[in-house]
């Protein structure tokens, strides 16, 4: 529903106007231009509306010459008038898209950079919000606003100094008339402000219904819940449509009361200046101009006001967009880089004069020891790692603790190690914490207690990006963007080349099904994979991790939605995508988690239980329960 004159006025007017004015500064010599077209379309109207008088007055007189140049230059003015509208309008459009573009640019940049916790938080549709109804209210506010408001204001004043001067004491009572418009409009949209943002907070609610809704079609039809997922959108757009009634019906009022208001206003100065024009007190010329001032008097009150409000609600929406920008980005004060030493190398490249010291920090050489071949000391003494430091995949927790809130925490003084090229599998009920220690590896979120070293540094330490390119994740939620197969698989490596995207495909075996599609690889993938099956865009999903080549792996329930027939035939593409390498699974099937080096079963942010397939049903624990089905592993 698009929004109307606004209402909702900014909680820091001053802060989000400079703001915005530091975007429109990108275009500032086309909005000066404007500026200067808007005033002289302005006072040609005002010009020639004015010279009625001379003109009526010289028909009066009879003088032909003289009436045919007030004639001539009268429609000079409005061809000037006219010529200015057109360009400024031109331009106008111009220079809004391109302040607009860069708002919706930097806050599609910013949006990129924030942590997770932020998309926990915030629903989608209040996200897509931002770049629809708040964009959109500030391009319409650029668009015809700001134009608009200086011609008002221009007119505005304009007409209340010519009216003084072609007769100062019609123009009392055209004052008069003008403070009754003034105060109702006050009182009217000071009644609707509160009413409109009842409407903005329905209409958030509605939009976000019928994005969840839309986006789980799937699921209300399996469970027939037509109607009353009908039922729940009546009752939301039934209190959208009360609030925006009510807000309406105010700001719908106020063009009416200032007609109304302007013909009583024009009826009386009509009557009144007759009398004065019987009694010689004004002229004809005079009188005859006066009466079309007075016929748009006041319209550019109504019309400032109303643009007032319209503003004050771009303003609101663009407040909305730089508080989404003023989000805190997610922190990297990782200095330590990865860089590939060879083929089949990566090393860890340490910031110059720093090596490695306790607990994986990254801490200044001594001077005096800054020339040592393999160790240095620090100014403590503490002896040094020199880089760069060799990628080999050892991944350690070190009393680890977590919680997604506050209070409550997810994972208590956890210890894990995985030596280079171990496959770490860890199984538990869900909330044991098994998603969340790889999210804390790739630092998705920071841990709140202990530290994770990555082959002796502490992830901390890392630079985000080198950190999760060194790390291949296949999610259990599985999303293919737009685009064909190829595209998708090679999102993992931007740079792939054909032969490496056929490749990645045949190690997660998902070549035989791709070249049996319509276009192959070539075949367009539409609503984030809805012409597949889940098996499929999980192959996908594995081919695309295959192709980026990582040297660590984490596996979140990669062959979840497999059938055990496809599950064999990737068992041998997965171990050579496994082979050397570094490995977390998180799995839910057991057949899964038989041959991995080492098995963490987690209760309740705790390992319980560590070891092989062999020696953890020998000890007939928690494992040995749920591979004989006496626990449920969900």
């Amino acid at each position: 529903m698009p929004r109307t004159a606004a209402q909702a006025r900014p909680a820091n007017l001053a802060a989000t106007v400079r703001r915005l004015l530091s975007y429109m500064g990108h275009a500032k010599f086309s909005l000066a231009v404007v500026a200067v077209l808007v005033t002289i379309s302005a006072l040609a109207n005002l010009i020639g509306t004015y010279m009625v008088r001379p003109i009526v007055n010289g028909l009066v007189s009879g003088g032909v010459a003289l009436l045919r140049s007030q004639v001539l230059f009268t429609a000079g003015v409005y061809g000037a008038g006219v010529l200015s509208s057109l360009g400024y309008t031109q331009i106008m459009v111009r220079a809004a898209q391109k302040v607009v573009s860069d708002i919706r640019r930097d806050l599609f940049a910013h949006i990129q950079r924030l942590p997770l916790s932020f998309f926990d938080r915030t629903r989608t549709g209040d996200i897509m919000s931002y770049f629809t109804n708040d964009v959109d209210t500030v391009a319409e506010a650029l668009n015809n606003s700001f134009a608009n408001m200086i011609q008002a204001g221009i007119q505005m004043v304009g007409t209340m100094v010519i009216l003084l001067v072609l007769n100062w004491r019609l123009t009392l009572i055209t004052i008069a008339c003008d403070a009754v418009i003034v105060l109702y409009v006050r009182y009217s949209g000071t009644r609707s402000k509160r009413f409109f943002a009842r409407q903005q907070e329905a209409l958030g609610d509605l939009d976000g219904y019928v994005e969840e809704m839309t986006s789980g079609q799937k699921v209300v039809k399996v469970f027939n819940r037509e109607r009353q997922n009908l039922a729940g959108f009546d009752k939301r757009n039934g209190e959208l449509s009360r609030a925006s009634a009510t807000a309406l019906t105010y700001a719908a009022s106020m063009v009416p009361v200032t007609v109304c208001v302007g013909y009583a206003n024009y009826a009386i100065v009509a009557v009144a200046g007759g009398i004065l024009a019987i009694q010689g007190l004004a002229d004809v010329g005079a009188l005859a101009s006066y009466l079309v001032f007075v016929r748009q008097a006041a319209m550019p009150i109504n019309q400032f006001t109303q643009l007032g409000n319209f503003l004050l609600n771009a303003l609101a929406g663009a407040e909305r967009l730089f508080a989404a920008m003023d989000q805190e980005p997610e922190v990297d004060e990782g200095r330590v880089t990865l860089e590939r030493v060879d083929e089949d190398a990566w090393a860890w490249e340490l910031p110059d004069g720093h090596g490695v010291g306790a607990w994986g920090k990254v801490v200044p050489f001594s001077a005096a020891g800054s020339d040592a071949a393999t160790a240095v000391a620090a100014a403590d003494g503490t002896q040094l790692a020199r880089g760069p430091v060799p990628l080999r995949g050892d991944v350690r927790l070190h009393a680890v603790d977590f919680g997604y809130v506050p209070g409550h925490p997810v994972l208590k003084g956890l210890d894990l190690y995985a030596h280079p090229g171990q496959k770490i599998a860890f199984v538990g009920s869900t909330g044991a914490g098994k998603t969340t220690i790889t999210n804390l590896i790739n630092r998705f979120y920071d841990v709140d207690g202990g530290e994770i070293t990555y082959d002796g540094i502490d992830v901390r330490e890392i630079a985000k990006a080198d950190l999760r390119r060194s790390l291949g994740i296949v999610l259990q939620d599985t999303h293919l963007f737009s685009g064909t197969i190829a595209d998708n698989i090679r999102f993992g490596k931007l740079d792939a080349t054909d032969e490496e995207v056929r490749a990645a495909a045949v190690d997660a075996c998902a070549d035989s099904f791709i070249r049996r599609l319509p276009e192959g690889y070539d075949t367009l993938v539409a609503g984030d994979g809805a012409n597949l099956s889940q098996g499929q865009r999980q192959l996908l999903a594995i081919a695309r991790v295959a192709v980026a080549d990582p040297p660590v792996l984490i596996l979140d329930e990669a062959t979840s939605s497999i059938d055990t027939r496809t599950e064999k035939l990737i068992e041998r593409g997965m171990d050579r995508l496994m082979r050397g390498r570094t490995t977390f699974m998180i799995a839910h099937r057991l057949s899964t988690v038989r041959d991995a080096d080492a098995i963490m079963v987690l209760e309740r942010g705790r390992i319980v239980e560590r070891g092989t397939h062999g020696e953890l049903l020998a000890r007939r624990g928690e494992y040995w329960a749920l591979c004989h089905g006496l626990k449920e592993l969900d």
